[in-house]
């Protein structure tokens, strides 16, 4: 017996129709696709962080 809360309301989920199991089950998986989709934004400024720096140091001083 899972519960989950929507709105401030605990809904007991055994007894929810299929649709509303569903819409649960699309709404977590969406959540934990936006959480990776963050960290992956993480490493992806992370990295662009280390080549532009590595570009600094590789641009030509006299310019």
């Amino acid at each position: 017996m899972a519960k989950v809360t929507i709105d401030g309301k605990e809904y007991d989920t055994d007894t929810l129709p299929d649709e509303a199991k569903a819409n649960i089950q699309n709404v977590q998986f969406c959540e934990q696709k936006i959480a990776e989709l963050r960290r992956e934004m993480a490493i992806a400024q992370t990295a662009r962080n280390a080549y532009a720096q590595a570009l600094k140091g590789a641009l030509p001083k006299d310019a």
